[in-house]
Formats: structure tokens, sequence, C-alpha cells
């Protein structure tokens, strides 16, 4: 199931979409969100939304799930219970218990990995 979700103090439309995920997976606001991945991304001479970065950042925090053929939905289907970070080509989103949220409806993406943030 998909659900609308932006999280962006402002509201607005940009590319975004690591710190939208990501507090809301660790339940932050985008604000402390964005101050947190700035902080650590510019310690480590980094843009926060590089795949590297962002790869790093959850891979020190959570267990990496590969599933490189699924779509995000067939992924969400399947862990339908649980909190996710979930990459994809140029994107991450947040599926908490079987629900992608995000700004569009991404569930025929295919994924790169997962990461179980709870």
């Amino acid at each position: 199931m998909y659900k609308f979700y932006n999280a962006n103090s402002k509201g607005n439309f940009v590319n975004d979409c690591v710190i939208r995920a990501i507090s809301l997976a660790e339940d932050m606001s985008w604000n402390e969100t964005y101050e947190k991945l700035s902080d650590i991304a510019q310690s480590e001479g980094i843009l926060l939304d590089d795949i590297d970065f962002v790869e790093n950042y959850l891979d020190k925090r959570y267990r990496r799930m590969p599933h490189y053929s699924k779509t995000v939905e067939e992924f969400s289907n399947e862990y339908p219970e649980g909190t996710y970070l979930v990459t994809m080509p140029n994107h991450i989103t947040a599926i908490i218990d079987g629900t992608i949220f995000d700004t569009f409806d991404c569930r025929d993406y295919k994924m790169w990995s997962a990461w179980k943030v709870k």
C-alpha cells in the first residue's frame, strides 16, 4: 500500500527523499534529521544525498537486506511488519508496517537494498 507523505518543513517538493525517509523511520523531525545528516556529511566531506553516504550511514546503524530483483511493493508485501528504509536508483523511501510513505508512488520501482530500522 502507498500513502502520500511529505515531511518537508516548508511543504516543498524538492530532492529531499533522504531526509524525508530517514526522519520518518527514525521518528525525528525533518529539521532535526537535516541538521544531523548535514553535520555527518560535512565531517566526511560528502553530500548527504550521495548513495555512498546514504548506504554507509544506514550500514553503520542497521542490518542490510539486499533484494535487487524485487519491486518496492513486493518487498512491502513480504515484510508487512516493521520499519524499513529501502533504496532504489536515485531514491530512498520508508516502509512502515507494509505501507510505503513517499511523495510519489514508487511501488513499481526495482529496489536495491533495505535496512530494518525497527
